[in-house]
């Protein structure tokens, strides 16, 4: 074989260049799957970019540290969970009981669909000030989507911001306990439920 057959084989050919946003998609899924098999422990820029098939620099210049890297994958799991809530409230109706059920059960399912894996994230980045900022940002997104639904469904047409952030706190802690088999998913998603229309109903205190 020629030098120049040698360079048309497809041995030769040169790797496609994936976009960087497949590519932080493609890094994120991979560090999803070593957290399932491995655990959180497992993880690291190194060990990620063996597993994903790049070098060191790519998931450094994704992530910069382990820690970017853990909020990134807090980030992304925050971004399913809202993307699969509003996917449901679209298509429900506009009555209370339908509302509370989808905000439910969508916080319960998401926590579920990745329990385990996201309990280790939050838990290596305890004390993490990076992290507490990222959460308190979500968390008041959260609250804000959660008020705007379900206010004109209130007596008052108002929802208290304390008890908004009770709801919340009642859906960690259920979804917690659901993760780790303390109560079933149906009961936990039965409770939120009952949790959200006791808040809703209220009259102003």
């Amino acid at each position: 074989m020629s030098s120049s057959d040698a360079k048309k084989s497809p041995s030769h050919t040169p790797r496609k260049r994936m976009a960087r946003e497949d590519r932080n998609r493609q890094l994120l899924d991979v560090a999803w799957k070593m957290i399932h098999d491995d655990g959180t422990e497992a993880l690291s820029l190194g060990s990620l970019a063996e597993q994903a098939g790049v070098t060191k620099p790519v998931v450094y210049d994704h992530f910069g540290t382990r820690s970017g890297l853990l909020i990134a994958l807090y980030q992304d799991y925050d971004r399913r969970q809202t993307a699969l809530m509003d996917s449901t409230l679209a298509q429900s109706s506009h009555t209370l009981r339908d509302k509370a059920s989808v905000i439910a059960s969508a916080y319960i399912d998401c926590v579920l669909s990745q329990g385990r894996e996201i309990s280790g994230v939050i838990a290596s980045l305890a004390g993490s000030p990076e992290l507490e900022q990222v959460k308190r940002d979500y968390h008041i997104l959260f609250i804000d989507k959660c008020r705007d639904i379900l206010s004109p469904f209130s007596p008052t047409g108002k929802i208290p911001i304390p008890r908004l952030w009770g709801f919340l706190g009642a859906a960690e802690s259920l979804s917690y306990a659901a993760a780790t088999g303390e109560i079933t998913a149906d009961q936990a998603k039965q409770e939120l439920f009952e949790t959200i229309i006791a808040m809703v109903s209220r009259d102003k205190t």
